[in-house]
């Protein structure tokens, strides 16, 4: 074999060794499949999700879990920034003043986009306008709860107790304007009956005053009232949404109760500032999609949480928070609600 055959031979040799001791890495390595839009390519840096809440609560928990899939199907590291106040507006305002690049994302509740706009005087900005929806996540409901030492044995017991004395009837909640205060309104609404509402600064202080007995009922989140009905702390008659709970099948509705139009369930939704590139938004859904089919998502979100994972386009989450802001404005019309 001449000289030049001899040399082919041994590059060839040694690409193949290198290829053979590569491979591994090179099989496992992530793709980082980038959009093309108007102003270059995206994502090409790391993400901040900015959620409006404490870390912790349930904002926080689909915030990280939707993250993290995210994280790994895009390529580039989704952080959350947890920016609480106001009912959330702080967080809120800030992602609807921030730059339209796809970098600054919202992960809220239902609070800031379709209740502190009709509950509030003035909040510091338009959830319509401010915003470019991405995807609806998830739905959640209530649960109508009592102590499970009480004697109240059903809803029935709650609206004739309280039309013979109201003051001795409280119902407690995380604030005025919160989910659990909202389902509480409606249900004296439609019942004809007065109850003491007693906000409180946080779930767990009133969760604390409902199992010590201080307070006759609360409208309390699925998440967290599901494992402790399981515990036989508390004892559920009802969930607050139109269909009943796949998490909590055995509870009726209360329109199944004959409470007819009785809807309290609220979401949890991404989104970015008002004028973000169509490409972006397109791709940023296409993702979030995908988390909610994780196996990981679903299991923290729905098995153990009993929440709805839904999904769905960027319109139709915007015609989603559209609704929503009518049907809260009524509500809080309608029940004589002010925060001010």
């Amino acid at each position: 074999m001449n000289t030049h055959a001899l040399n082919r031979s041994s590059r060839l040799l040694a690409a193949g060794v290198l290829w053979f001791a590569l491979a591994p890495w090179l099989a496992v390595a992530p793709v980082r499949a980038q959009t093309a839009t108007a102003h270059g390519v995206y994502p090409e840096k790391p993400i901040k999700m900015i959620v409006p809440y404490v870390a912790g609560g349930a904002a926080d928990i689909t915030a990280r879990l939707v993250a993290q899939s995210m994280s790994e199907s895009l390529g580039q590291t989704v952080l959350v920034d947890n920016r609480p106040g106001a009912n959330g507006n702080i967080g809120s305002d800030l992602v609807a003043k921030a730059a339209p690049d796809g970098y600054t994302l919202l992960l809220t509740a239902s609070g800031p986009l379709v209740i502190n706009p009709v509950l509030y005087k003035k909040v510091p900005f338009d959830p319509v306008k401010d915003f470019s929806p991405i995807s609806l996540l998830i739905t959640y409901q209530y649960a109508l709860v009592v102590p499970y030492g009480s004697a109240i044995q059903n809803i029935g017991e709650i609206i004739a107790g309280a039309r013979a004395n109201p003051k001795a009837y409280s119902y407690g909640s995380t604030g005025i304007g919160g989910g659990g205060h909202l389902a509480g309104e409606l249900l004296a609404l439609m019942a004809n009956v007065e109850m003491t509402h007693v906000p409180y600064k946080g779930a767990a202080p009133a969760l604390a005053d409902l199992l010590g007995g201080q307070l006759t009922f609360t409208f309390e989140p699925l998440v967290t009232a599901i494992p402790l009905m399981k515990a036989n702390k508390l004892r559920g008659f009802a969930v607050s949404s139109q269909k009943r709970s796949k998490g909590m099948a055995s509870l009726p509705t209360l329109q199944e109760l004959g409470f007819k139009g009785f809807d309290v369930s609220q979401f949890q939704g991404l989104l970015a500032p008002a004028g973000t590139d169509a490409a972006i938004v397109r791709r940023l859904n296409a993702e979030a999609l995908k988390a909610l089919k994780s196996p990981t998502v679903i299991r923290r979100l729905v098995d153990d949480g009993g929440n709805e994972i839904v999904g769905g386009t960027p319109a139709e989450f915007a015609q989603q928070i559209q609704s929503d802001l009518h049907l809260y404005g009524k509500l809080i019309a309608d029940a004589h609600i002010s925060a001010e």
